[in-house]
């Protein structure tokens, strides 16, 4: 059998990890979510709003994808320093 987790070293949940994660499942949904954006009307400079939506969400997705990566990295740097400051 295996071993039960050290009730000490699990994963910590935070606000910015919260926040990555809508911002890593927010395209997701839009996207599976077909039923919002299955129409034609309102048309953009004569594109149907089927595409142009989709299209958006390519710039919105990679905008959201940034700022998910800058929060980690601002997490794991504070994890770093949590944990270079224990040790001393």
């Amino acid at each position: 059998m295996s071993q039960a987790p050290d009730s000490g070293r699990g994963t910590v949940v935070t606000p910015a990890r919260v926040v990555i994660g809508l911002c890593l499942s927010a395209p997701f949904v839009a996207m599976l979510w077909v039923g919002s954006y299955a129409r034609t009307d309102p048309a953009f400079i004569g594109i149907p709003f089927f595409y142009w939506y989709q299209m958006s969400w390519v710039l919105i997705s990679t905008a959201l994808t940034v700022i998910a990566y800058k929060l980690w990295q601002r997490d794991q740097r504070a994890r770093a320093a949590a944990k270079g400051g224990a040790e001393r």
